[in-house]
């Protein structure tokens, strides 16, 4: 090879790189809607659709002591109940909107916000919350298999548009999932 080739490959390979990121960057631009919503039907819905309710609460109870575990093994810092806090109250926001589903409650939109508890709560309070939060999710997984809304059936997520409930279910366990990862002083279990 000579020395004018070596430097090519390497060229093109920069540009066709740099092409890839400049169309990803134009797509999400441009149809950030049709990205979200393949992103939701990959992650959340065709993943929770091959599965039961009853696997689906399974999964979320393995998941709840796992969260658990972190929780207990989490340095009591501002940062670490502030991360405990936003888990709970999306949890509970999640399970409002899963209540809408099973025929419980109207649909109302509102914030996750007003689920979370108490700003002065303490690092043991919010580890009982979180425990028992994660617990009524599981008893909703529970009457969902006993009482599967209509096929087809959505709820509206603010932010990621309509999911059915086998999709909040996977969603509510993976947002805590993630979140918790966040948790400072714990040790991976």
């Amino acid at each position: 090879m000579t020395k004018r080739s070596k430097v090519f490959v390497p060229a093109v390979v920069t540009v066709a790189s740099v092409g890839v990121a400049a169309g990803a960057a134009f797509v999400a631009r441009n149809r950030k809607e049709d990205v979200k919503d393949f992103l939701v039907a990959q992650v959340f819905e065709r993943p929770a659709a091959r599965v039961s309710y009853t696997e689906l609460g399974q999964a979320l109870e393995r998941g709840g002591n796992f969260l658990a575990q972190r929780a207990a093994r989490t340095a009591d810092t501002e940062a670490n109940r502030a991360v405990l806090s936003h888990i709970i109250g999306i949890e509970r926001w999640g399970q409002n909107r899963l209540r809408v589903a099973l025929g419980q409650r109207e649909f109302v939109r509102d914030e996750n916000h007003a689920y979370r508890p108490p700003a002065d709560a303490t690092l043991r309070e919010l580890q009982d919350l979180l425990s028992q939060t994660r617990s009524q999710t599981v008893d909703l997984a529970r009457q969902l298999h006993t009482v599967p809304p209509p096929e087809g059936t959505t709820v509206e997520h603010n932010d990621l548009g309509p999911l059915t409930s086998k999709g909040w279910l996977r969603y509510l366990n993976q947002h805590a999932d993630l979140e918790s990862r966040r948790l400072r002083g714990a040790k991976e279990g």
